[in-house]
């Protein structure tokens, strides 16, 4: 098997770091950057989840019974959807692998703005923090879209200090992805050309790209609503001459792109698992690479998708509709790439494998029904009902948190030079699935025959599925504590996982586990292609990653 050349040799003294707080809250090191946002995110994403289990709770019967008003079920679904989309979704995988890899794919010692990366992570944390003091005194009650007049006329809760929130927020997904453009043009090694870098990096390029140009969009969008709540500015009350419509399409401007802030970092896991794990070489790689840049742009042009019953003229929504058939192409491409890199391959199924599969799987169908909905009579039917929320989770929580675990799963042993233990890996992968799936196709039945979304109370025949729903919610919040505590567990044993456990390629598994303060010994110098595997060389790399676990 092919890798670059780079010789790994035992790290001098001042590579060594101290293990002391003050060091970690004022390191520039962007590894352990990423592991503070490692166990941010994580952190959020158990609020998140748990404002989750408590709704399912409350839908288990028709009437409200847990809650104690419908206006707490508002608060409550609101929080969910703020805390889980701008606090875990959109910088789960940037912020974490992204922050920890990148670098290290290249051959860059650091990003190329250290001091920037550090602030990056206390600018979230700021924001993260305010949004949690919102959810302990009071809570948000417009939904997580912050819709007007509900935001700006109508709720009397702190919908101002949810904006300042999600502006100060904004400005972490901005330095990020600032950070990742200007470190892979002017800090890739000797021979690393843009057709040698692994599709993680092109992946991660387009969504920076989009955080730079559409964060903004949304900072401007809730700095409106403080502006008409505070002083009566007329922007969107119509009384005041403003018009209520201009803030979804503000919104939508930055949010359709969001979504895949979210799941192009998902495609950049699932890229690097897929070709490891089948051992065959990434089938059409310029293809993938160009679909990511395809993607970010098309991002730009769909927005009205979301506006189809919001009084637009029929022209438009026509146009939005063809535009959202065109933004399946690039994705379509490559979930069969995928498909066709894992034809004829030596596959195994580890624990990152089964997440990487789960992904394509639970994407695909969420993909699907993003294609129906791109239609504007079947949109008409569904629109704000529960087939909205189910494929709205099939690709964020089927994509991003599916293609998140399987990273981490993949990436934990170069992270923290351990092995987690792969039975447990499995079971919480297998869980993950089945939950899923019970949890959330339901709610595509719900929504056909017509349950709205985002109510306190139902109709009493929709309680079996509802009921599936919630049994399902209780067995996917199993596979996710699953791996926190396995991971966890984990640590308390010494290193065993050696550098490259799983026989990849790439310039991350040349290095000692974990790596190096400045990643490389000595100067990397890139002689190869990415992915150079060989089904011939399968058997042969399989059992020396049995030895390195053994070992």
């Amino acid at each position: 098997m092919s890798v670059p050349a780079v010789v790994v040799e035992d790290p001098p003294e001042d590579y060594l770091q101290e293990h002391t707080l003050k060091s970690w809250l004022l390191t520039t090191d962007h590894k352990r950057v990423g592991i503070l946002y490692m166990i941010s995110v994580t952190v959020f994403f158990f609020v998140g989840g748990a404002a989750a289990t408590l709704m399912r709770l409350e839908l288990m019967t028709p009437r409200g019974d847990v809650l104690a008003t419908p206006d707490a079920y508002n608060r409550l679904f609101t929080m969910h959807g703020v805390i889980m989309i701008f606090f875990f979704l959109i910088p789960a995988i940037p912020a974490v692998l992204g922050n920890f890899l990148l670098p290290l794919m290249i051959g860059a010692r650091d990003l190329a703005f250290p001091k920037l990366n550090l602030m990056s992570w206390y600018v979230y944390i700021i924001g993260g923090m305010i949004g949690i003091w919102i959810m302990v005194f009071g809570g948000v009650d417009t939904g997580w879209t912050f819709y007007t007049p509900f935001s700006t006329m109508f709720s009397n809760t702190m919908v101002v200090t949810a904006a300042v929130a999600v502006f100060i927020t904004g400005f972490s997904s901005i330095l990020t992805g600032l950070n990742f453009v200007v470190t892979v043009h002017t800090m890739r090694a000797p021979g690393m050309t843009w057709f040698r870098l692994p599709l993680f990096v092109w992946s991660h390029y387009a969504t920076s790209l989009i955080m730079i140009l559409g964060t903004p969009v949304l900072a401007i969008s809730v700095v409106l609503i403080a502006l008409e709540r505070i002083f009566g500015v007329g922007i969107f009350d119509p009384a005041l001459g403003g018009d209520p419509i201009l803030f979804q399409h503000l919104f939508w401007f930055y949010s359709h792109p969001a979504v895949y802030i979210m799941v192009l970092p998902g495609f950049a896991v699932v890229s690097e698992i897929i070709p490891c794990f089948a051992r065959r070489p990434i089938f059409g790689y310029k293809f993938i690479a160009f679909s990511s840049v395809a993607i970010a742009i098309f991002s730009f042009l769909v927005w009205g998708h979301h506006m189809f019953v919001s009084g637009q003229s029929m022209y438009a929504g026509m146009i939005f509709s063809i535009l959202s058939f065109l933004v399946a192409i690039p994705s379509a491409i490559k979930v069969f790439n995928w498909t066709a890199t894992l034809y004829k391959g030596s596959i195994r199924l580890d624990t990152p494998m089964l997440y990487a599969l789960g992904f394509i799987g639970l994407f695909t169908m969420g993909g699907l029904t993003g294609l129906m909905l791109a239609s504007l009579a079947i949109d008409v039917h569904v629109h704000d009902t529960y087939f909205i929320v189910a494929h709205f989770h099939y690709i964020m929580v089927g994509g991003t948190v599916m293609a998140y675990l399987g990273g981490v799963h993949f990436w934990w042993p170069k992270i923290s030079g351990r092995m987690y233990p792969e039975f447990w890996g499995k079971l919480s992968a297998m869980l993950v699935f089945v939950g899923f799936n019970l949890t959330f196709f339901p709610q595509f039945l719900l929504g056909y025959l017509g349950m709205p979304r985002r109510y306190f109370e139902y109709r009493p025949e929709f309680q079996v599925l509802n009921v599936m729903s919630t049994a399902g919610a209780s067995i996917l919040a199993i596979g996710y504590v699953m791996p926190l505590v396995y991971m966890l567990l984990s640590l308390r044993k010494p290193p065993n996982a050696g550098p490259n456990p799983w026989g990849a390629t790439g310039l991350e598994w040349q290095v000692e586990s974990p790596p190096p303060v400045h990643n490389f010994h000595d100067p990397v110098v890139v002689t190869c292609d990415p992915y150079m595997y060989s089904p011939e060389e399968a058997e042969r790399d399989y059992a020396h990653d049995q030895h390195v676990r053994n070992a």
